[in-house]
């Protein structure tokens, strides 16, 4: 695949994953290695560019515009990172331009900033400015504030690049200017080529952050920016490589938002189909809008991860009962609320439980919408056998002991996973596992910090101790595991638990908060339905997740594959 079938093709990559971001980096890496634009061997070659480089420093140097730079080492052939046309050269950015920092005039002295005064950029104005030219930053310096620091004035069409956190930001100044110290800035001795040395500092941006010290702010230092390896095109092709780089992120820019306003019109028929699939008044028309939905799938999901709306509102739907037909020979939820309160009264009586405080009986106001006519609300603490938490104290745990410990890090969607996990003593576990006892087929949620609202079923057939940031939720018979999982999963819960957590470090939902919260409650045989249709219509979006995922891949491959070629070529 030569150069231009990838320019007549450009727009067919652009929905690979990254496409446009992946496009601008492959165009810049095509311009500095000479590949953008055929080389003219009428171009005077670059070798001769540097003696005219070299003859405006000297010139500045003798009128005292500028010190006398120290001299780089050469360029060794064994160091040179790629290969590049023979009329260019290969040269140190400090050969090419004076290599510029900056400077902060001191905050408690109002009249070093003024109003209107010189331009500063810092390198926070770089990045939400984005642009390739710029004018003015957020704040001007006055002439004192500029004399009473280290910053420097420069010149139209310097070249500015910010050297501290973020690193990598680059921009051409249309006026003069001062920066920060979170800059080196180029100001080329040849100011022609202030374009071409921009696109190469956007080139080597990564590499450049890549290779920065310093641990809490990382920093690339005056000397390591001279000293970055630039490739030198003679300068009529330096004007071509930025003239057709120009022509391509300005379409790269066109392709963007296109991109953009494709994503908002599938968010938009996506948001109307879920719209129908919510409030279909019956089975068999939600059963209608989930297969137009499948078959239009492409048209309304891009990525994997904008499924999670579509699984949302399948768990919103399970329950609100719209989910499966109501069965009329179906004992009610009012029945098997009290066949719970028998169960708990006989484990309470057998010692097994201890005696709940009566919990306060639902109001109006707290019922969020109406549900099916076998079906009632109900508190937590009232259809659950137990809700506790682990231990309030962190014992002491490490890598070997008898009993696994347990934490929110532990507990995933899929179950609880293992890595990392530590262990505690036997007399710590017997005083945890006295209070806080899972046994498999329970439900453990997570109720401390950010990635409170995960649940999960506990899968481990043995013993071990957890800690309070995670709460045990024992069901009784007469609730399904696997239905409580998802009614806890679903929207309506997970916002009724995020909304108004208690907690100032660290946010969290108290065990009164989960007693006292209402769900849901299904006819036990309906509870089974439902868990099988959730299942099944779970099992289609995971199918649809893997092949927007394979197609993700395939185009990305696809894009692996042009820019092989195109450097090949």
């Amino acid at each position: 695949m030569n150069l231009e079938i990838f320019s007549d093709n450009l727009e067919r990559l652009f929905d690979a994953p990254n496409s446009v971001d992946n496009l601008r980096e492959l165009i810049l890496t095509l311009a500095i290695r000479g590949k953008l634009v055929p080389q003219n061997p009428n171009d005077e070659p670059a070798s001769k560019l540097i003696i005219k480089i070299n003859s405006e420093k000297e010139h500045l140097i003798t009128e005292k515009k500028i010190r006398s730079p120290k001299l780089l080492p050469p360029v060794e052939s064994n160091f040179i990172p790629f290969q590049i046309p023979e009329n260019w050269q290969w040269v140190r950015l400090g050969n090419v331009g004076q290599i510029v920092g900056g400077g902060t005039p001191k905050t408690n002295h109002p009249e070093y900033f003024a109003k209107i005064g010189i331009p500063w950029f810092t390198p926070a104005d770089l990045y939400k400015l984005n642009k390739k030219f710029i004018t003015r930053g957020k704040r001007d310096i006055s002439e004192i504030g500029l004399k009473k620091s280290s910053a420097q004035l420069m010149p139209v069409g310097t070249v500015i690049f910010s050297s501290r956190a973020p690193i990598g930001y680059v921009a051409i100044a249309l006026n003069e200017l001062a920066t920060n110290q979170g800059f080196k800035s180029c100001i080329p001795f040849v100011m022609d080529m202030n374009e071409y040395i921009y696109y190469f500092l956007k080139f080597a941006g990564k590499e450049i952050d890549r290779n920065a010290s310093g641990t809490t702010f990382k920093e690339v230092s005056g000397k390591k920016v001279s000293h970055i390896l630039l490739p030198l095109p003679p300068l009529n092709e330096q004007k071509r490589i930025v003239t057709k780089v120009d022509q391509l992120m300005a379409l790269c820019d066109q392709l963007e938002a296109r991109q953009q306003e494709k994503h908002e019109q599938r968010i938009r028929l996506n948001n109307a189909a879920l719209d129908k699939f919510l409030t279909a008044p019956t089975p068999e028309e939600l059963s209608l809008h989930w297969q137009r939905i499948c078959d239009n799938f492409d048209l309304l999901y891009d990525a994997p991860e904008t499924v999670g709306q579509l699984r949302q509102a399948i768990l919103q739907l399970a329950v609100q009962g719209k989910l499966v037909a109501q069965n009329p020979e179906d004992e009610p939820a009012l029945v098997l609320l009290e066949e719970i309160n028998n169960e708990k009264e006989r484990l309470v009586k057998d010692k097994k439980i201890s005696k709940i405080k009566p919990l306060p009986p639902i109001k109006e106001n707290e019922i969020s919408y109406e549900l099916p006519e076998k079906w009632m609300w109900t508190r937590l603490g009232e259809a659950l056998i137990k809700i506790t938490d682990g231990t309030h104290h962190s014992p002491l745990n490490g890598p070997k002991g008898d009993f696994k410990y347990i934490t929110a890090k532990n507990i995933k969607s899929k179950g609880i996973n293992l890595s990392n996990i530590t262990y505690v003593s036997a007399k710590v576990h017997e005083e945890i596992y006295n209070r806080c006892d899972p046994e498999p087929g329970n439900i453990l949620y997570i109720k401390d910090g950010a990635t409170t609202g995960i649940v999960t079923i506990n899968d481990l057939n043995e013993q071990f101790s957890m800690l309070s940031s995670v709460a045990l939720l024992k069901n009784p018979s007469k609730i399904y595991n696997r239905y409580l999982l998802y009614v806890l999963r679903s929207p309506y819960f997970y916002s009724l638990m995020r909304n108004d957590m208690s907690g100032v470090a660290i946010t969290r939902v108290t065990l009164t908060k989960l007693n006292r919260a209402l769900i849901p409650l299904a006819p036990f045989e309906e509870q089974k339905r439902i868990v099988a249709k959730v299942d099944q219509l779970m099992a289609l979006c995971d199918e649809l997740e893997a092949g927007l995922a394979q197609a993700q891949t395939d185009g990305g491959k696809l894009m692996e594959a042009v820019v092989h070629h195109v450097l090949a070529g």
